[in-house]
């Protein structure tokens, strides 16, 4: 089993509209967006490769809400946060994160109001704090050192 835990991705967007499956078109504000993942399941931290590798090569049929962003020209993945634990934090960092929000983005599995967020600048330093209030010690993972991580 690879190992597990919680991330948060970081985009840097245009103003664009985008079409995103069931929850329609939607228009995001030029600026910086953060998803709040999980990376429980069997497959673990694999989760995050597979984002980052969906954003560079952008050659797959879309099967999740940020598979939209991952394939979108308008979105850059610029790096993600991630933290190992096995503990189930990823809709605390979500309540924790909030803030300006794309409502029910991410988040047809739990309660949450959104599992996307916005910042008008880059949100690193907040999204590590996130992660030290839970204990937990964050790792950045950018577009050079994905393909090593895990």
């Amino acid at each position: 089993m690879a190992e597990s835990g919680i991330y948060f991705l970081v985009f840097k967007n245009a103003d664009t509209n985008i079409a995103v499956g069931s929850l329609g078109i939607i228009h995001f504000k030029e600026g910086w967006h953060i998803y709040t993942g999980s990376a429980l399941g069997k497959a673990g931290f694999l989760r995050v490769k597979r984002h980052f590798f969906l954003a560079e090569k952008k050659d797959k049929k879309p099967r999740w809400h940020i598979d939209y962003l991952l394939l979108s020209d308008e979105f850059q993945l610029k790096y993600a946060v991630v933290a190992k634990t096995s503990e189930r934090f990823e809709c605390e960092a979500a309540k924790k994160t909030g803030g300006d929000n794309v409502p029910c983005f991410g988040c047809s599995d739990c309660k949450c109001k959104s599992h996307l967020f916005f910042r008008k600048s880059d949100p690193l330093d907040e999204l590590s704090k996130i992660f030290l209030s839970f204990g937990l010690s964050p790792q950045i993972v950018d577009n050079d050192a994905y393909m090593n991580f895990i």
